[in-house]
């Protein structure tokens, strides 16, 4: 392809340079590339734009001199990568409906409620996600919970290959704040909320906001909690065609009455002013009352009939590592959840402390070279909310965990709880499984649907649910 076919808006003679593919990554240049400099978190592609040149790059794409003849200087590279990325591919997103979900937690658990609430009726739907995509039931290995532009229309570009009709993706704030879904245009965009992460990335909750706000410039109709102080914000300043859900606020168009928790899940009313539909759950949680809320106006805003998503709703079984209950055979429960911020860890344990016999045992860590200032926080929530606290690992990455784990302590200092330290996340499940008492309910969090631990750079493998298995035949 032409230059000029892949970032229409240039104004210059090198529109007519041949690109044979794109790449922001200078390791992956070939002869006939655009390489297109992106200044990124770790790393600047501008320092890169020579080697781009000596691997055979016919052109680059830059927002200042680099020193290359063949350079072209745009105002955002990351616009630019984007566009360019969707042109190369055709722009695939244009053949199906897209819709976008973001916020802090909840954003996997109502993707695959509307995926189950769509193919429902017929359609064969996409998935894009931190637990892997999906074309239809095919699985596609995820990455990132957002990929870069070029890979997300790669994606996009196979989905509609394989006749897609819908496409629900979740929008992470670094994905909306780098310009990855750059020019896209949302059918339905939704927000679950809002609540202390990634603040080693935004520094501050309002700049983390304001990444999520992007989103609802980019959509035809927005669907936003309103019992979210952030989700109030979006709502007040949305443009396009709002629908708000809630719990607490009577204002909302949607809401949730008579809910009535169960040991095996939860029922509903989802009312608005002109019907009241019982809505049935597999999973327990006030959370899963938001999240089900939320899909169901998701598909709601689609045109769906509340009677055929009430019914999908009702058929579905759950999400891998969100709130999932690994079955042991024995007489206490074992719940494994993907919780790692404040907020989802306080959800996860008020629900299963309203439904334990014996004890509430919460193991957990926290992330390495991540925000920091969360470790104290989730320490004193985990001491307020359980009765034995295991602390270990999560993903240390190039931290040492037991410098996280201080940071963890910290917050637990003046609590009556008793807690253990074991470092080593195997050996910590181990220990909780092997200790269990009758009717006890022990909560994995921060782990969920991975199967792997980041020690390092290298990612080894960690499946709990192998680990659990393990756990439980040295019972026998």
């Amino acid at each position: 392809m032409l230059l000029k076919e892949l970032l229409p808006t240039i104004n210059s003679d090198m529109g007519n340079i041949e690109v044979v593919d794109i790449t922001c990554d200078s390791r992956k240049v070939q002869n006939g590339f655009a390489f297109v400099c992106i200044n990124g978190f770790n790393s600047d592609g501008h320092d890169y734009a020579k080697k781009a040149v000596e691997a055979g790059a016919s052109v680059i794409i830059a927002e200042r001199e680099t020193g290359e003849s063949c350079e072209v200087i745009v105002e955002d590279t990351h616009a630019a990568y984007a566009e360019m990325s969707a042109n190369y591919f055709g722009n695939p997103s244009k053949n199906f409906k897209l819709l976008g979900v973001t916020g802090t937690n909840g954003k996997t658990s109502v993707t695959y409620m509307l995926k189950a609430i769509i193919e429902e009726q017929g359609y064969k739907t996409g998935v894009i996600g931190t637990i892997q995509n999906l074309i239809g039931d095919k699985v596609v290995e995820s990455v990132n919970t957002t990929p870069d532009a070029y890979n997300l229309n790669a994606l996009f570009k196979r989905m509609s290959d394989e006749g897609c009709q819908y496409v629900i993706m979740e929008c992470s704030s670094h994905a909306l704040d780098q310009k990855r879904i750059y020019n896209l245009a949302f059918e339905v965009a939704a927000f679950t909320n809002l609540t202390q992460d990634h603040l080693d990335y935004h520094v501050t909750m309002e700049n983390y906001l304001e990444a999520k706000k992007k989103l609802f410039s980019m959509c035809k109709n927005a669907v936003v909690n309103a019992d979210d102080k952030y989700g109030k914000i979006i709502a007040s300043q949305a443009t396009c065609n709002l629908l708000t859900y809630a719990i607490e606020d009577r204002n909302a168009t949607f809401s949730a009455n008579g809910i009535n928790m169960k040991p095996d899940g939860i029922e509903y009313e989802m009312v608005t002013d002109y019907n009241i539909k019982r809505i049935r759950l597999k999973t327990g949680g006030k959370f899963s009352v938001y999240n089900s809320l939320c899909a169901a106006v998701c598909a709601k805003a689609l045109g769906f009939k509340e009677d055929d998503i009430a019914l999908a709703l009702e058929k579905l079984e759950g999400v891998k590592g969100r709130a999932e209950v690994v079955k042991t055979g024995k007489n206490f429960t074992v719940i494994i959840d993907y919780a790692h911020t404040p907020d989802g860890l306080q959800n996860i344990l008020s629900t299963f402390k309203e439904l334990k016999k014996g004890r509430l045992v919460c193991l957990f860590g926290c992330g390495g070279n991540r925000d920091a200032t969360k470790r104290p926080i989730m320490g004193s929530i985990a001491a307020k909310m359980s009765d034995f606290v295991i602390v270990t690992s999560d993903n240390p990455r190039l931290e040492e965990p037991s410098l996280i784990i201080k940071d963890i302590l910290e917050g637990m200092k003046d609590s009556k709880t008793p807690y253990k330290v074991i470092e080593n996340r195997i050996e910590a499940i181990k220990y909780a499984v092997q200790n269990a008492r009758e009717g006890d309910i022990i909560v994995l969090a921060g782990k969920g649907h991975e199967t792997y631990q980041i020690l390092g750079t290298e990612k080894i493998h960690l499946d709990e649910r192998e680990v659990i298995a393990e756990a439980i035949s040295s019972l026998q």
